[in-house]
């Protein structure tokens, strides 16, 4: 009666155990998309100017009217991308290819290293992207990105680390993501 109780808990662990001896997915099987695109950043590294158009961010208070502050920095920068032809081999990517979302995150830093804030202080920043296109067509076409940064960083200096990063979807749905990091020069 002990054994016929627990018949459907002993299959269970036995089908768990069984597929624990499946070999696993090859790491050579995931796509590296390093070995596929190209990209470019210019200038490199890009250079931040003291912001001169007025363009603003929000900070909240506690039981205090929020402070409106102008950002410091303005940069602006290009990353160029392109698929080489490995991008085509073995049905790795089917084309057209997309860019579905290309996002910004801004670190302060100092002589390239990233330096994170203290006291609870944040970097401030927001983007505009302006593209030629969304799509590669094929192998070879290139997708330029343009970027202005404004920002502003609790060491009040302009030498920052961004990193963008970009997600690609193929025909098939299959989605791929690069992060480039774009240096600021002190």
């Amino acid at each position: 009666m002990y054994l016929r109780r627990h018949r459907g808990l002993v299959f269970v662990l036995v089908t768990v155990l069984a597929s624990a001896c499946q070999s696993p997915t090859e790491s050579d099987d995931a796509l590296a998309i390093d070995d596929i695109l190209v990209a470019s950043i210019s200038p490199d590294p890009a250079i931040a100017d003291v912001a001169t158009d007025g363009k603003t961010y929000r900070v909240a208070r506690n039981d205090l009217p929020d402070d409106i502050l102008r950002y410091d920095w303005k940069t602006e920068f290009t990353v160029n991308q392109q698929f080489n032809s490995q991008a085509d081999d073995d049905g790795a990517l089917t084309f057209p290819v997309k860019i579905s979302s290309a996002t910004i995150k801004v670190q302060q830093a100092s002589g390239g290293i990233v330096t994170a804030p203290t006291g609870g202080e944040v970097e401030h920043y927001e983007s505009v992207t302006t593209a030629t296109t969304n799509t590669f067509g094929a192998v070879g076409s290139t997708v330029s990105l343009t970027f202005d940064v404004w920002y502003d960083l609790p060491s009040l200096k302009k030498e920052a680390l961004i990193t963008v990063t970009l997600v690609f979807t193929d025909a098939d749905g299959l989605v791929v993501t690069k992060s480039l990091d774009v240096k600021v020069a002190p």
